[in-house]
């Protein structure tokens, strides 16, 4: 079948970011906010009527929502898609005007639902409608107990411009203007973008470019580390300020909260992953033999190999689609229905032009209940599974389009669970249709990439951000002792089985300068091993399972990971048996990988 590769933007505001639909859509939603702020003041909360202004103020706060969210996402669509257009950015500012106004409102909202006293508040949430939404509200409430006084949160947020969010903004300043040198064998040097020199030091075939730029890339990032030491101390130093101002115990307690899980699910999981590593090391030395090595360098963690003279497999766009399709109706009609409506209405931008952002990621559409995916497809196995993953982002959205808006707002570690099902499947079905071993040694290497960014590369950056946390509590952490520290790390997470190292990988790293979400990295891990749990599940018992799989994702934005788990799978996240379950499914990858190139001849 004939896919159209582009997204049909002009279905959503015509014009483009000049739009006069846009301009109208933005203007209505300012006069909401006013709207909202005025029936906000209004409600009198000891009253008889506070359930119907609370019910009032909701379905305010609800179309708000989606209203900005609505033009925000265009915007960014229209920005990634062409990003020579400068009055994206002005567009945005408008849009994010609006969201700072909520914001300061959605404080207002919180501090009257705490000043209900808990009697109160109980025959509130007798009501019907409310019931629905109980989980979000009780949620909402509790962390409204740790808020400081009203003109106090109005300030923080207003400060937040030029604090935490300015020191994440310097980073991402001062990484645009970075370039790694790059000398090829004529002898000719090319200054590498950040984005350019990354790619290529891991994906390059060629073990002499990769050493060199990852040499040339530890020298760029050693000469900035000054400004990162200083940017990272003090975004983190902010955010802790406002932890203890908070009422916070320590530095693990918000991202917890966020990710609606305990400290015992999470040392379960890091627990396990400690004590199953051996496979993947195991792996990498393999590997390490494959390409002539005694030991993997940081920069060959990801190198491609090859048995042969075996050719990668190629997808068109039309048959990556079709491909996944195809293997998606293996696991479930609806997931697969779904997916051909989303690629058959053009949700998709994957055109392989000039003029857009690099990366991938789905989005949403709120006033149309509809998601949509951004990719550049190159025709690799990879793009395939970049495109399975972002479908699956997709199905997870729509299974949840029909409930309340306040029940569909899902944590960062259970948002990867429908992405990483879905490219599961459809890992699985290119391994399998593999035309000979040589083929399925190279697919089954990048499956394993996926899984050792897991289990070594982000506990490395666990164990990194935690003992930084603990030691920027007592004062300024020096660049050196940054190093340090890093470098401590990613030894302990890959069991010291690597020949170097990356010391500046604290600079690199752009997660760790996200200003929205602390400990920005372990809900991905989290992520990709609730998912291999639940595929294990799936394989132990396959009829039905799409329907329970659903439900299951229907409940992520309105209950703790414990009791999803607990209700669905009939498992105890706190112990380490699930983990262990995922974990293994990726240890007989890395089996079958050692398997099949001793059988072509490697030891």
């Amino acid at each position: 079948m004939k896919y159209i590769n582009t997204w049909d933007l002009e279905s959503i505001f015509p014009g483009g970011t000049n739009s006069a639909e846009l301009q109208t859509k933005i203007k209505a939603v300012e006069e909401d906010i006013h709207a909202y702020q005025a029936l906000l003041n209004e409600w009198e909360i000891h009253t008889a009527s506070t359930v119907d202004h609370l019910k009032k103020l909701l379905s305010k706060r609800e179309g708000i929502g989606k209203g900005l969210g609505q033009s925000a996402t265009f915007v960014q669509m229209w920005h990634d898609a062409y990003m020579n257009d400068e009055h994206a950015n002005v567009v945005m500012g408008q849009i994010m005007k609006l969201y700072s106004e909520m914001q300061k409102l959605s404080n207002s909202f919180t501090k009257k639902l705490v000043e209900i006293t808990d009697e109160e508040w109980n025959q509130l949430l007798n009501d019907s409608e409310l019931q629905v939404t109980a989980f979000k509200l009780n949620e909402i409430r509790d962390q409204g107990k740790r808020l400081l006084s009203e003109e106090e949160e109005k300030l923080i947020a207003d400060l937040n411009n030029d604090g935490l969010a300015a020191w994440s903004r310097l980073y991402d300043t001062t990484v645009s203007i970075m370039t790694i040198p790059f000398t090829d064998k004529e002898g000719k040097t090319t200054e590498l973008s950040v984005g350019q020199a990354m790619n290529r030091m891991y994906a390059d075939p060629d073990p002499d470019v990769r050493k060199q730029i990852f040499e040339n890339w530890e020298a760029a990032w050693t000469k900035y580390a000054p400004i990162f030491a200083d940017t990272i101390n003090h975004l983190d130093g902010y955010r802790i300020t406002l932890q203890k101002a908070h009422q916070r115990e320590n530095h693990l307690e918000e991202p917890l909260e966020y990710n609606r899980m305990s400290k015992e699910t999470l040392d379960a999981m890091w627990g396990a992953v400690a004590n199953n590593k051996q496979p993947f090391i195991d792996f990498l030395n393999q590997k390490a033999k494959m390409l002539g090595m005694e030991k993997l360098g940081w920069q060959d963690v990801d190198a491609p190999v090859a048995v042969g003279d075996a050719k990668p497999t190629r997808f068109t766009y039309d048959e990556a689609c079709d491909f996944i399709i195809k293997n998606f109706a293996t696991f479930g009609s609806t997931l697969a229905d779904f997916s051909e409506h989303a690629l058959k209405n053009r949700w998709v931008e994957a055109e392989d032009r000039p003029n857009k952002r690099p990366g991938g990621y789905c989005t949403s559409l709120p006033e149309f209940e509809e998601s949509r995916i951004f990719m550049t497809f190159t025709g690799s196995t990879s793009d395939a599974s970049t495109l399975a993953h972002e479908l699956g982002h997709a199905f997870h959205s729509y299974v949840m389009k029909d409930l309340p808006s306040l029940n569909r707002g899902y944590a960062m570690n259970v948002a990867e669970t429908a992405s990483t099902f879905a490219e599961t499947i459809i890992g699985n079905a290119t391994i399998k249709n593999a035309k000979n071993d040589a083929e399925k040694i190279s697919l089954l290497n990048v499956k394993l990439e996926n899984a050792t960014a897991m289990f070594l590369n982000i506990h490395s950056r666990f164990l990194f951000e935690d003992a930084f946390y603990q030691e920027r509590e007592k004062g300024i952490v020096s660049e050196k002792r940054l190093n340090e520290l890093m470098e401590q790390a990613q030894k302990e997470a890959y069991c010291d089985s690597l020949s170097s190292y990356h010391p500046h990988f604290w600079c690199s790293k752009l997660h760790f300068f996200i200003d929205s979400v602390p400990f920005y990295n372990f809900p991905y891990t989290f992520g990709y091993l609730f998912s291999l749990g639940i595929y294990a599940k799936y394989l132990e018992q396959p009829e039905g399972f799409e329907e329970k799989y659903i439900a299951l994702l229907r409940d992520t934005g309105s209950m703790k990971v414990e009791e999803l788990a607990a209700k669905h799978l009939g498992v105890d996240l706190t112990k380490s048996d699930f983990w262990e379950a995922g974990i293994k499914l990726a240890a007989k990858d890395a089996e079958e990988f050692i398997q099949l190139t001793e059988k072509a001849g490697i030891n």
